[in-house]
């Protein structure tokens, strides 16, 4: 079992006590924890159990030969420039960020320095109980970029000692890596939505309620066959059931108009692409219309 000398945290927010508590093990010291805010701090420590303060980015930069950099996305460089002024030259400690956003590069003061450097990005949400992030954990998916082999071999070694499974994205990939990620979890809850904005509409008490079973299998459908579990009148052809869709929500719930608009093109793209439909329908053109056609 690979174990560190000394883990340091920066962070106190829910990534940043998960990953402490799962590193923690990994650890012969207690693991150092810094953060701006005192308050968080202490909560985070004491989240960890076996932790302590940090009295400054020093300590870090001195102590650490793991160093876990768990800030939201703009706050990492000025972190990185904090602890690159901190770190001796020829201190060569593996330091990693978790934003999803960003690859190695974003650490390449550190690396200047001696430091070995990557992006670990958890692809799983964060409610804030540790014990129960620790586990689920094992078995999620990392998307890890390393500055150098030896970095990205490391990295492959941190993410197996939390139970994961590593997913290589290359640097200039990881914006688009992003963007999936958001189009899928958090367009998806946009989505919902205004489905149930649509349904209060048409009368229903428990929007969410109703939505819950159909979404539930559509979505473990559709990752389980991909593309080919999409149903309803799109693949079907049944235009007109479309055009009345159109113009209820122009009637009823116009807000969510826009968003049916393009998830609709976008579902007409796909089938295109496939086969399934032809291309320049007359629906298409009425989809791109801003008012709904009689």
């Amino acid at each position: 079992m690979t174990v560190y000398c000394q883990i340091g945290v920066v962070g106190s927010g829910r990534v940043a006590s998960a990953l402490g508590l799962a590193l923690g093990p990994h650890s012969a010291a207690p693991p150092l924890l810094h953060a701006r805010s005192p308050e968080r701090l202490r909560a985070a420590v004491a989240s960890i159990g076996r932790a302590s303060a940090a009295s400054g980015y020093e300590a870090l930069a001195d102590a650490c030969d793991l160093v876990v950099i768990a800030v939201s996305d703009d706050a990492i460089e000025p972190v990185v420039a904090a602890i690159a002024r901190a770190m001796p030259v020829g201190r060569a400690p593996f330091v990693f960020h978790v934003s999803g956003r960003s690859g190695a590069a974003i650490l390449d003061p550190l690396r200047a320095k001696g430091a070995r450097t990557a992006a670990i990005h958890p692809v799983m949400t964060f409610t804030g109980d540790p014990a129960s992030e620790v586990r689920r954990m094992a078995g999620a998916r990392f998307a890890i970029t390393g500055s150098s082999g030896e970095a990205l071999a490391e990295a492959h070694a941190l993410v197996r000692l939390l139970g994961g499974v590593a997913v290589e994205i290359a640097e200039d990939r990881r914006p688009l890596y992003h963007a999936a990620l958001s189009h899928a979890a958090n367009h998806l809850v946009t989505l919902l939505s205004g489905s149930a904005r649509v349904l209060e509409a048409a009368g229903a008490d428990d929007p969410y309620g109703l939505l819950a079973p159909l979404v539930r299998a559509a979505l473990e459908n559709s990752l389980t066959h991909g593309f080919a579990a999409l149903s309803g009148p799109l693949l079907r052809g049944d235009d007109e059931t479309v055009r009345g869709h159109l113009r209820a929500l122009g009637d009823y719930c116009a807000e969510v108009l826009p968003a049916y608009r393009a998830m609709a093109l976008a579902t007409l793209d796909e089938l295109e692409r496939a086969g399934i439909r032809p291309p320049s329908s007359p629906l298409r053109t009425d989809l791109a219309a801003h008012d709904p056609t009689p």
